[in-house]
């Protein structure tokens, strides 16, 4: 690309905004947070993340007038049966607070053996040339490990300090930025969706 493409992306968050920009700009985008649009905060009332992240990419489209890239992401553990699942932002309530919601896991998680608790990460990305974008690319990747007893590292955000990689000897929030978009969820779907946006 000889200029750079604008891209909204369709949340406020910091940590999500700093990845995202670490993958695409190098491929000649420029993403631009929601708020340099006033793209208002949409309700997450799908019930899946799918239609949550569709629901946030068709307001950023419709405000802005421009591409969005919108993704819904959380922590499904299997001895919760799949929670905090669609509600991993709020886990723990409002407002939002990665403490808040890791004390939460750590509590629902204490009577739960070492050997019982695996989880994964799951990233759903939806890009929309515009807001009624008919075929929207949507990719869905996920990343495997297990919930720690104690939270580990200072990096990353969300649950990352009590997500264990076992591939690496070290909890999400202890892998350099690099490292973790190699591995994360997000980083797999967004080399996916890079490669359906080349063809």
């Amino acid at each position: 690309m000889s200029t750079a493409q604008p891209l909204v992306l369709a949340s406020g968050n910091r940590g999500k905004l700093r990845e995202f920009h670490e993958l695409l700009v190098p491929l000649g985008y420029m993403v631009r947070p929601q708020s340099d649009y006033a793209v208002p905060e949409v309700e997450e009332t799908g019930l899946s993340f799918v239609e949550n992240a569709l629901l946030k990419a068709r307001e950023a489209c419709r405000v802005s007038g421009l591409p969005s890239l919108a993704d819904d992401s959380g922590l499904e553990v299997d001895a919760l049966h799949g929670a905090p699942g669609i509600h991993s932002a709020r886990y723990a309530g409002e407002p939002k607070s990665d403490d808040a919601n890791n004390r939460k896991l750590l509590a629902t998680l204490a009577d739960v053996g070492e050997g019982e608790r695996s989880a994964r990460y799951w990233c759903v990305l939806v890009y929309l040339r515009h807001a009624e974008d008919p075929v929207p690319l949507i990719v869905q990747r996920s990343w495997e490990g297990t919930i720690l007893a104690q939270p580990r590292g200072n990096g990353g955000f969300g649950y990352d300090p009590l997500f264990w990689v076992s591939e690496c000897g070290m909890s999400a929030a202890e892998l350099s930025g690099e490292e973790k978009n190699r591995l994360s969820h997000r980083g797999r779907a967004m080399r996916e969706l890079v490669e359906c946006l080349a063809s």
